[in-house]
């Protein structure tokens, strides 16, 4: 009973390895970056408002004349889901292109 069994077993597998290996062949996968749900990079030139679409957050103001400006993004990504992270990342725009930005992480809470 077993030997019989086993050859209706193998039988099956044998007739399913070339519909597996068609199936294996038809199945493209997306590249990774196409998976992101935010793929646009930072670049120098950037308005503040492309700026602000690529972070996914809007931007608050620090400091500057209109065009000459820091602008701050606070983004809630992250962290082990236990604890609230809030990176804040500093943009600086001169003549209203981004020219520069600068992330500052806080301080060390641990170490207190």
């Amino acid at each position: 009973m077993r030997r019989l069994i086993g050859a209706a077993l193998l039988l099956a597998a044998v007739a399913a390895a070339p519909q597996a290996l068609q199936a294996q062949q038809i199945v493209r996968h997306a590249p990774f970056i196409a998976s992101l749900s935010n793929n646009t990079p930072l670049q120098f030139g950037m308005a503040p408002t492309d700026a602000a679409r690529a972070l996914d957050t809007p931007l608050a103001y620090v400091r500057g004349r209109r065009g000459d400006e820091t602008l701050l993004a606070i983004r809630a990504y992250g962290g082990s889901g236990f604890f609230e992270r809030r990176n804040r990342l500093y943009l600086q725009f001169r003549q209203g292109r981004l020219t520069g930005w600068k992330g500052d992480w806080g301080s060390d809470w641990l170490a207190q």
